[in-house]
């Protein structure tokens, strides 16, 4: 395996982390059939807290998934997947290139 392989499997660790937990998952579902969403409406639909909720969206944040919108006091979070998209599809080539032969 390259240097290069080993690199974009690193790159991708924080992702995978995210990505991982199932709470994060159901935000993600969420949100990829509404336009944009306040805390609130994501907890309505969850038996998460709202602080809780809060937290993962975070984190999602951090990671580039999601992008919060401030609408007076509202915060209101949309998905941003085409970082993480390109990076999975980076991740894809290599291992197609380098590991498969």
């Amino acid at each position: 395996m390259t240097q290069k392989a080993i690199d974009v499997f690193r790159s991708c660790i924080p992702l995978f982390t995210t990505l991982s937990d199932p709470a994060r998952q159901d935000i993600i579902l969420l949100l990829a059939e509404h336009e944009s969403l306040s805390v609130g409406e994501i907890a309505n639909t969850s038996s998460l807290s709202r602080p809780a909720i809060s937290h993962h969206l975070k984190i999602l944040k951090a990671n580039r998934l999601v992008q919060m919108e401030q609408k007076g006091t509202m915060r209101y979070y949309s998905l941003t997947l085409e970082t993480s998209v390109s990076q999975l599809k980076a991740l894809v080539d290599i291992v197609e290139s380098d590991c498969m032969g």
